[in-house]
């Protein structure tokens, strides 16, 4: 599964990837024959703010600091990067369509006119991107992602004060989900932040992709994150007439953080990122991986 957002053309990402986490910078390389080399790099309470409006990254100079660091702690001579975002600074849509141009230019507009209505930012002055995920007769589904430019711009530019070129672009939980193993329906759920996003992939088709803000205290925060698992578990019932036997996870603490918040017996908890990359990054705060590990999923 590889979805892509902002991607040049070419069928290959660049070999060097980092995510924008509040904490820190994740950075990982591949190494030929081997898994990914990782690091992080620690940030400053509020040197990051991930959202829709600009001003994401409050203290520049933090920010540009800890990407170099962590691109520097994984030897990287790579200059083109994928940049994994926050889903908080970009919206991911599932919308259908009778049918769309087969030219992308053609069907852009198209698009953007629907989404006028369903973001809250100026849709003509936004990044927009498209994938079909199923079409069938009359009815296509279309995986949607717009980001404000000025928010774009921010992370563009903060790679390129750091000496690197930005080869492309993805939200957190889309990056993440080329981490999967599972080949058929799966839930994942990705914290990221004062944010969490549920999706339910079947194949390489995206069934569901919601995101939540959640509140600054810790107990009505981890109270929303089980409502927010609860509602994606009941849609993955109702859509696929089962009940998933396991839930992949991404964020702070790993798989055992999520399973206490949720305890719940009925499916087992695994972190998202494969457990060979998350064995051995052993400097990289558990359950922090997935998007990486997915950004240079081939």
């Amino acid at each position: 599964m590889a979805f892509s957002f902002l991607m040049p053309n070419t069928h290959r990402r660049p070999p060097l990837a980092c995510e924008f986490l509040p904490d820190g910078i994740v950075a990982a390389r591949m190494a030929e024959g081997e898994q990914p080399v990782t690091a992080f790099a620690s940030l400053p309470e509020g040197a990051f703010v991930p959202s829709l409006r600009a001003a994401n990254i409050a203290d520049r100079a933090a920010v540009v600091a800890a990407l170099k660091r962590a691109v520097e702690a994984v030897e990287s001579r790579e200059r083109h990067i994928t940049l994994v975002v926050p889903d908080a600074a970009a919206r991911v849509l599932l919308l259908d369509f009778d049918t769309l141009p087969a030219k992308p230019a053609e069907a852009l507009p198209v698009v953007r006119f629907r989404l006028r209505k369903l973001v809250p930012f100026e849709i003509d002055d936004a990044a927009v991107s498209y994938q079909i995920m199923r079409q069938s007769g009359e009815e296509m589904r279309v995986l949607v992602t717009a980001m404000p430019h000025a928010v774009l711009t921010e992370y563009e530019e903060v790679a390129r004060v750091a000496g690197l070129e930005p080869g492309a672009v993805l939200p957190s939980t889309l990056a993440s989900l080329a981490a999967l193993s599972q080949q058929g329906a799966a839930l994942v759920v990705n914290r990221n932040g004062h944010s969490v996003t549920t999706a339910i992939t079947r194949g390489e088709e995206l069934l569901l992709h919601r995101s939540l803000d959640l509140p600054a205290d810790e107990a009505q925060c981890e109270s929303d994150m089980w409502q927010a698992v609860a509602v994606s578990l009941a849609y993955f019932e109702d859509t696929l007439s089962s009940t998933p036997q396991e839930v992949f996870y991404a964020g702070p603490g790993g798989a055992a953080e999520l399973a206490r918040i949720l305890e719940h017996e009925q499916f087992r908890v695994r972190d998202l990122a494969p457990a060979a990359i998350v064995d051995k990054a052993t400097n990289i705060p558990r359950g922090l991986m997935a998007g990486v590990a997915g950004a240079l999923a081939s």
